[in-house]
């Protein structure tokens, strides 16, 4: 089992900035990708950024160059650096860990006003 615990959501002008963050414990080996994903209201589940053990990223195109996942190892955590959002941003952000099972964080919501 893992376990997720997310933090950092909340509401922002467009052109700000937040940072999520997901500490991840338990059966941390058997992760080998951790990532982002969001659901807006109405619409499904869709992966906003994710990155392997190796450190190897891959975004969405809406994110890139305006998102930034980084990873630190020895905390067992996960960045999501967001800057230049839009209101389109807006929707439940979950942490992800996918492995052997993959795991769902609680989902932080994030909501930019314009």
């Amino acid at each position: 089992q893992v376990q997720l615990v997310e933090s950092g959501g909340g509401l922002v002008q467009a052109g700000g900035s937040l940072r999520l963050s997901c500490a991840a414990s338990g059966s941390i080996l058997s992760i080998n990708v951790m990532g982002w994903y969001r659901q807006a209201s109405g619409n499904q589940r869709v992966m906003v950024a994710i990155i392997t053990k190796g450190g190897s990223t891959n975004y969405a195109n809406s994110v890139k160059g305006r998102f930034t996942i980084s990873r630190d190892n020895a905390k067992n955590t996960v960045y999501l650096q967001m800057d230049s959002l839009k209101p389109e941003d807006t929707a439940v952000y979950y942490c992800a860990a996918l492995g052997t099972h993959d795991y769902w964080g609680q989902g932080t919501q994030v909501t930019v006003s314009s």
